[in-house]
Order: C-alpha cells, then structure tokens, then sequence
C-alpha cells in the first residue's frame, strides 16, 4: 500500500484526498488551517503538522493548492517538498498554474530526485467529490502510467497529454471553454426569462441538442435557483483567465473571446463577488440587461 502526502485540503483537494482513502492507500494530509486535516483524519487518513512531515516517508506527494506561489512554495521551500522528500518520490500537482510554472517544478525536482508530473483536473466539487474528474497530465510516460491508479482513484479520465507543462496548457483550454460556455448560459437564461419562457423547461430540451454540455447539466439548475455556493469561485477563474491569456500572449495566438470573457469575469470580481460560484456571471448579464432581483441566495 503505497503512502500519499496529499497537500491542500481545500474544497477540491479534500474529497480527492477521501477518495485516496478509500481506494485503499495510506494518505497523510496536510493542510494550513486544522479542521480539514481533522476531517481527513475521521475518515481514515493520517495527519501531518507541516509539509516536510507529510512528504518526508510518503511515496507519492500530490498538491491541490491556489495559485503558482503556493505550489513554488510547497516544492521549492527549505522545508519544502524537494528538500524534504526521499529521492524517487512522485509529485503529482493537481493545482492549476502557470505551463511555464511546471516546466520549471520539472527542472527542479529532477536535479533533486523527484519526479513531477502535472496533472490538473477539471469537474468542480462535485466531481471531485463523485471521482469523477477529468485529469490532464503533463509529464514522462513511464511517471504517468505510475501515476495512473492514483489518478484513477480520483478521476475517470485519465489522458496523458504530453511533455512537462502540457497538462496545465491543456487545462488553460479548459478554462477558456468553460468561461466562454457559462457566460453564454448566463445569457440564455436572462434572455429566457426577459420573454417569459420557462428557464427550466428551456434548459432540458436545450440539453437534449446540440447546445447541451455538461457545464449547461451542471450549472444551470444553480444559477436558476440562484444560488451561488462555490463549487469553483470567481477568484480562482479570474486567476485561471489571467493564465490563459498570459499564456496566449506569449505565442501570439489571438483569443478575442477568451479575452472578453476574463475581463467580464474580472469584472464580477471588481463588484465583490470574489468569493462566489463562477456562474455569478449570472449578476453581471442581468445588470447589464437591467433586470437584477432584489434578493439573491448565496
């Protein structure tokens, strides 16, 4: 039974790391604030007081944290995972960052012995919690089928999509798409209600054409019932959009919708809505449409 160190227990990272659990490893979580780990604990993993404790005797490290700094952090610090990690140890990141981010984790954990792989995953709380997630790995090949249990204990779908950075590049088209595909249900539904159509009987026969995607299944029910209780904040999408567009930038691939929808994602930041679901989109068509309700569920 191999041990796992599974750093950041957030809302992603925590059912992750449950379902390591319960597909039979040794899993010691750590975690910046207490109770997750104390959650962890409950439900049969280990607990650890400090990233070098977790990584120390573990045989693979998997991150789940918010932005490239922490993952650097993690990784590179003196108490850090290559510092402190045996050597042959796997780092399996599941954060989503910077392509360029990775490349250099690669650079740095094979000078130290440890083997990086990136592999972000996309699927939201739900699916973390369900073990469902699509997972996207960058990496070497022989890492990655080693990997491939683990990655399977947590998600369905399981591709390796190239070299170190490929994964974070793969899930950056993620991103663009799933902005894009929430601003334009956001639409649709104000456009729905503006005529008095029924949002929800709209929403299942759209489903049923050519229009249907899983963000439509998955998202729109929330946003008619407006509540906004993240699954995937706001922030987190602002700062996946910066990504994609930095990272656009530095090929000089023109992405005009992409960049419309992160300064509109942007912008329902800028308005206080940090903290919510990214189908908050929602609030910012109907304010431009004029029709923003009174009361919203949060």
């Amino acid at each position: 039974m191999s041990t796992v160190a599974f750093v950041g227990l957030g809302i992603m990272g925590a059912p992750m790391a449950e379902n390591l659990v319960a597909a039979g490893y040794d899993v010691v979580g750590f975690n910046r604030s207490r109770p997750p780990v104390d959650r962890l604990i409950k439900r049969g993993g280990r607990g650890a007081d400090s990233v070098a404790d977790a990584a120390a005797n573990a045989d693979v490290v998997v991150t789940m944290l918010p932005d490239s700094a922490d993952v650097v952090g993690v990784a590179l610090g003196e108490e850090g995972i290559y510092a402190t990690a045996k050597a042959g140890t796997l780092h399996i990141d599941c954060s989503t960052i910077a392509p360029e981010t990775s490349r250099r984790l690669a650079e740095a954990g094979a000078e130290r012995g440890v083997r990086v792989l990136d592999a972000p995953v996309s699927g939201g709380e739900s699916g973390a919690i369900e073990g469902i997630l699509s997972i996207m790995v960058g990496g070497v090949a022989d890492d990655v089928e080693e990997a491939r249990p683990i990655l399977a204990a947590m998600g369905t779908t399981v591709v390796h999509v190239g070299p170190a950075g490929a994964g974070q590049t793969v899930k950056a088209a993620n991103q663009l798409i799933v902005a894009g595909t929430v601003q334009l249900v956001a639409e649709a539904l104000v456009f729905l209600q503006a005529h008095g159509v029924d949002q929800e009987a709209a929403v299942r026969v759209l489903a049923g054409g050519l229009a249907g995607s899983t963000v439509l299944d998955r998202k729109a029910p929330g946003m008619i019932a407006r509540n906004f209780t993240p699954g995937f904040r706001v922030d987190l999408h602002h700062k996946d959009l910066g990504i994609v567009t930095a990272a656009a930038r530095q090929m000089g691939v023109a992405i005009p919708l992409g960049a419309h929808a992160a300064q509109l994602m942007g912008a329902v930041r800028a308005q206080g809505h940090g903290d919510l679901d990214h189908t908050a989109l929602l609030l910012l068509v109907e304010e431009l449409a004029g029709r923003s309700p009174a009361r919203i569920k949060a």
